[in-house]
């Protein structure tokens, strides 16, 4: 009984970081894995929306038409009676994928709040960013004047 209690210490004393570094890798590891599930779904969301323009174009068209459909890098002939049904389905399966990875995305942004709130982390701009920001603050105020488009003289 006892080992198991000092293997689980062990353990914690593990996944608790040392330093300030330690603190700063695990926290940019967390940032990357959200970048990477953003990433994901954006392109999963785009590959349903193409799906949506397949089924969009092809389901006015006579059932007994032919088409072609590409399955593991080969191309098929079928018709569109059978495609549809097929495109149909892998499209709620994309999205399906995208409804799971939304909820780790928030389990992730939770996980990452959670852990800048435990070690007091506060993201600082650096010089160049705070200037970037100034700047484009003016220019979105400032106006263009244009002329008439024709003379009236």
């Amino acid at each position: 009984m006892f080992e198991r209690i000092m293997a689980s210490k062990a353990e914690t004393d593990r996944m608790e970081p040392v330093n300030e570094q330690v603190v700063a890798n695990m926290y940019a590891s967390m940032r990357t894995e959200l970048n990477q599930i953003y990433s994901k779904i954006t392109e999963l969301e785009m590959e349903a929306s193409e799906h949506s323009l397949v089924i969009n174009a092809i389901q006015p068209l006579d059932q007994s038409r032919r088409c072609y459909r590409m399955i593991g890098g080969v191309l098929v002939e079928r018709t569109i009676k059978e495609v549809l049904p097929a495109v149909q389905r892998n499209k709620e399966g994309i999205e399906e994928v995208i409804a799971r990875l939304n909820e780790a995305l928030e389990k992730k942004k939770k996980e990452i709040a959670g852990f800048e709130a435990k070690y007091k982390i506060r993201i600082k701009k650096s010089d160049s960013d705070v200037k970037d920001d100034s700047s484009r603050k003016e220019g979105s105020a400032q106006g263009v004047l244009v002329g008439p488009a024709s003379s009236s003289e």
